[in-house]
């Protein structure tokens, strides 16, 4: 797929040489097979278009008024300047306390929490500050694209292992047999982006009894761990043996719709925790200090908030997969997040991304590429992903659009 633009020409002053406009892009090695995000792309598409977007997963809905005051009387309090590099101490017992809420887990918030500039940030202090080159890290494909980034950062060589359609299960005799003397680490991400698929607790089981006879460590995404809805969101780290070897990852943003304000944290053992801090030290060394202090009431937040947002997200889903089957796609089981990933092939074209540049361009509706969630395009060539972290009113605008205008070939 082209790379889109929207960034403006630079004008050169008049004391600047012309001669060079033209030098060949350059970049580092390291990086040099990654493109720009699938997400900045369909995005821009989508404005070049006049599409409905439901490719990236921000909401176009605000977060709840609590929270915006709480950032609001920080700013006004003075809270402007440069916060401890690992945290806010009030957030850091807000995350410790939500913690021990959801999962049973006691931690200590001072040795055992770091706060980041979002999951993204966390994701890439852990990789950093606990991966050394060399290292074997397996992912489950399909996978949030920032972990191959960042794990090729750390020069780690990566393993992967592909859940398939159509319930995504892990195969547990393959990562028995994927798990070698150098692997260091396995990454999961449960609620599952993009599939919306929940580990099971047999799964997680499964998997952290090959991680505790073969040593190795185990970074956990759970970002959407509030938006479990068939099945129980089980944290790996609650698991018996498995605390002491757990990363365990998340943010604020998509359990209070503030993606922007990017609060995340990191929760690991002391000697793990060391590594992660040593990374986030020379990244972003401190975090938006209002923000912590917001998102240490948002943390507080009543029982009932978070019950009112998995009843309008399951309200949200039913409206966009009710929509995508009326509209002739295979619709795959989301149990958690806000996605629902769909097989395409009824409508005739080659791929996924010929399909999603169909989509936006003749129907005017994004959904996002799964083969760029893998690291073998082949493996998620027939599946798209759709968002529904819209309001009720743009879900059924672009059912509507996709019934009118999306025709099998």
């Amino acid at each position: 797929m082209s790379t889109v633009s929207t960034e403006k020409e630079a004008v050169p002053n008049q004391n600047e040489t012309t001669q060079n406009t033209h030098q060949p892009l350059q970049v580092a090695k390291r990086l040099e097979k990654f493109k720009t995000t699938i997400f900045s792309q369909m995005s821009m598409l989508a404005i070049k278009h006049g599409a409905i977007n439901l490719g990236q997963g921000f909401p176009n809905f605000d977060g709840p008024e609590f929270v915006k005051e709480a950032a609001i009387q920080a700013i006004k309090d003075g809270k402007n300047q440069y916060a401890r590099g690992c945290g806010v101490p009030d957030l850091n017992s807000a995350i410790a306390e939500r913690f021990k809420k959801d999962t049973g887990v006691v931690v200590d918030p001072e040795k055992e929490v770091t706060v980041t500039s979002g999951c993204t940030e966390a994701i890439a202090a852990s990789m950093l500050g606990l991966i050394n080159p060399g290292d074997e890290v397996i992912l489950f494909a399909p996978f949030y694209d920032s972990y191959e980034a960042t794990l090729s950062m750390a020069g780690a060589k990566i393993k992967c292992i592909t859940l398939r359609p159509p319930d995504f299960a892990v195969p547990i005799d393959e990562l028995k047999s994927t798990i070698t003397k150098n692997t260091r680490a396995t990454l999961i991400n449960t609620p599952h982006n993009p599939t919306g698929k929940i580990f099971t607790r047999e799964e997680l089981n499964a998997i952290a009894s090959l991680c505790i006879e073969n040593d190795v460590l185990v970074f956990t995404d759970e970002v959407y761990d509030k938006l479990a809805f068939d099945m129980d969101h089980i944290s790996m780290a609650s698991l018996p043996g498995m605390f002491e070897r757990t990363v365990t990852l998340n943010s604020l943003g998509k359990t209070f719709s503030l993606t922007g304000w990017k609060i995340g944290w990191a929760i690991a053992p002391p000697h793990l925790t060391w590594g992660v801090r040593q990374a986030h030290s020379f990244l972003t060394f401190a975090t938006s200090t209002p923000m912590q202090w917001a998102a240490a009431a948002a943390l507080r937040a009543p029982d009932s908030y978070f019950a009112d947002l998995k009843s309008d997200y399951m309200a949200k889903r039913a409206i966009l997969v009710e929509g995508l089957k009326a509209v002739g796609f295979k619709v795959f089981p989301s149990c958690g997040t806000y996605f629902v990933v769909v097989d395409h092939t009824p409508f005739g074209l080659d791929n996924d991304v010929a399909f999603c540049e169909y989509l936006i361009k003749e129907v005017g509706v994004v959904a996002i590429p799964t083969s760029v969630f893998c690291l073998n395009p082949e493996d998620g060539k027939n599946l798209v992903r759709f968002t529904f972290c819209k309001d009720e009113k743009t879900l059924r605008a672009a059912v509507e659009r996709m019934k009118e205008r999306l025709l099998r070939k």
